[in-house]
């Protein structure tokens, strides 16, 4: 039987590469938990959604089948979503410019303003959380926020 405090510290897991890659993905994933609650209350779209909505604010109009790469999904689960996202009024289907049989679907105001309230509320509790570091921790994260954003794109 294995008790809490038979368990390695940290400071012994993460010496190795392995030790790093388990402590990273608890945190990362404990954060993003924590993160996905701090949504805004009025928000009734799913956390999927709300991603397809945050690849169009990043990166503008997009293909349906540019969208489902960029979220990791197939076409017809995209074009499922984007229909329930036209449904709701935060996204514009339009034919593309130079392949008709293709459509490209863009944010609408109001799904501009959901991401950006979204966002909003998100960072606002992120700021107050850091805001309880010390100055070196702060630093440290400075220095990690792109390494981590190059280790979460893809290949």
């Amino acid at each position: 039987m294995t008790y809490a405090n038979d368990m390695p510290t940290v400071e012994k897991v993460a010496r190795t590469d392995a030790g790093l890659a388990a402590e990273l993905r608890l945190g990362v994933m404990r954060l993003r938990r924590r993160l996905a609650s701090e949504r805004h209350p009025d928000n009734e779209l799913s956390l999927n959604q709300m991603g397809v909505l945050g690849v169009l604010a990043r990166r503008g109009a997009l293909a349906v089948g540019e969208l489902a790469s960029a979220e990791n999904v197939q076409p017809p689960s995209m074009t499922r979503t984007v229909n329930c996202l036209e449904e709701s009024g935060d996204v514009v289907k339009r034919p593309h410019e130079s392949d008709r049989r293709q459509v490209v679907v863009e944010l609408s105001e109001q799904g501009r303003d959901r991401v950006l309230a979204d966002r909003a509320r998100r960072d606002a509790w992120l700021a107050q959380r850091l805001r309880e570091l010390t100055p070196d921790e702060r630093a440290v994260l400075r220095q990690a926020a792109p390494i981590l954003d190059r280790l979460a794109q893809k290949d």
